[in-house]
């Protein structure tokens, strides 16, 4: 089956490539971009057909965040960190289901997942604290989800830890209009979120060890192995297929600029063996990043389809192989950029915008490889890798 979506996006890609710079200028997506992700259904592909959703295939889904990144990298990371939310929300509770998509099935939900704050039980549910920053596109959402630690009576941190995933309203959460302001991935409006002694019904939370393991999803029993993905496999998908995108972005604007320039040695670049030895090798890079991203998530899938459970190292060695992905894609992008000239780097020139939100995208904690890496040797190895941080997003 074709990839509706992304022939929808096709027809918008002048449109859409045209709104980057207003979008960076206004630090937030444009209207017009905010709409064209609407109107393709881009952010609708992992949302369950039930609550009018595309419910694809999560192949299909990177594909088309790849290709608006490839176009604008502040369009792309928002197709792909908001396009995620649907995909857990579908294993919700039916009761919120209803609640953010009953009346419109185009409502966005935003996040982020850091559990930075504080859910205080009472009776029926949580009272809800605390402060957010990289809440990606979400002025254009009216929902949120937010990660916090269950706390005790007194409002501290509850121990042992134990962390959920609240949804919130858009009535109960504050956006800090000016606190974005970085140097990659500006039009993303990535600003902070404020909660303050919200009241969260227990049936708006999910239990974020039983979302990270994919037993939750399983439990819900969809009957789509979309939804029977681990969390460490979905989430970062469409992160990091933004970050490829984009430098797929870069290396098309290099190729354009590239074309018909002529160095200050006089040498054309089309005569320069070591420029195009850096091109031939990016090329290669960036497409390998594509190809390693792709075949890791159809291979979860295959593995989830099949009734199967993926264990602890099919997660490590997937986190592996989708933080690398990213590095790789970056690196390639520097190579190139490097090899472009002054010029490039003028404000005018879209390769220095690509340049800086693959360095702000590949900033994102999810590609962190340190304790990714130290993890998925370990399980490599055999051995069961301590509990804690290095297991956090594993």
């Amino acid at each position: 089956m074709a990839n509706e979506v992304l022939t929808r996006v096709e027809e918008h890609a002048d449109e859409l490539a045209a709104q980057g710079p207003a979008n960076e200028k206004l630090g937030r997506l444009s209207d017009t971009s905010a709409k064209i992700l609407r109107d393709t259904g881009a952010i609708r592909m992992l949302q369950p057909r039930s609550h009018g959703g595309l419910q694809v295939h999560p192949r299909e889904f990177a594909e088309t965040v790849m290709r608006i990144a490839s176009l604008d990298g502040s369009s792309g990371w928002v197709n792909g960190v908001v396009g995620v939310h649907p995909w857990e929300l579908a294993f919700a509770d039916p009761k919120v289901q209803d609640e953010v998509w009953g009346a419109d099935p185009d409502t966005w939900l935003a996040s982020p997942y850091a559990p930075m704050g504080i859910a205080r039980p009472v009776e029926g549910g949580y009272i809800f604290n605390g402060r957010w920053q990289f809440s990606s596109g979400t002025d254009h959402c009216r929902w949120v989800f937010l990660g916090g630690f269950v706390g005790d009576e007194n409002g501290a941190m509850a121990m042992p830890p134990r962390s959920l995933h609240l949804i919130l309203p858009r009535s109960d959460y504050e956006i800090v209009d000016d606190s974005w302001d970085v140097v990659g991935l500006r039009g993303t409006g990535s600003k902070d979120v404020i909660v303050k002694d919200a009241f969260v019904p227990s049936y708006r939370t999910l239990e974020y060890s039983q979302v990270i393991d994919g037993s939750l999803q399983r439990a819900a029993g969809l009957g789509d192995p979309t939804y029977e993905l681990p969390f460490s496999v979905a989430f970062p998908l469409g992160i990091t297929a933004a970050v490829i995108g984009i430098a797929e972005g870069a290396l098309a604007h290099h190729l354009d600029y590239q074309r018909n320039r002529v160095q200050i040695t006089g040498t054309k670049i089309k005569d320069d063996p070591y420029v195009l030895y850096a091109i031939g090798e990016a090329s290669a890079e960036i497409n390998a990043s594509r190809a390693a991203l792709l075949d890791n998530v159809c291979r979860i899938y295959d593995l989830v389809a099949a009734g199967k459970t993926p264990t602890l190292q099919d997660r490590a060695v997937g986190r592996r192989i989708q933080t690398q992905a990213a590095w790789r894609a970056v690196r390639a992008t520097d190579e190139i950029m490097a090899r472009s000239g002054g010029n490039a780097m003028r404000v005018d020139n879209p390769m220095q915008r690509f340049w800086r939100d693959a360095h702000m995208g590949l900033a994102h904690a999810i590609h962190v490889p340190g304790s990714v890496f130290h993890a998925s040797a370990l399980t490599n190895l055999g051995i069961e890798p301590p509990p804690g941080p290095m297991l956090s997003m594993i």
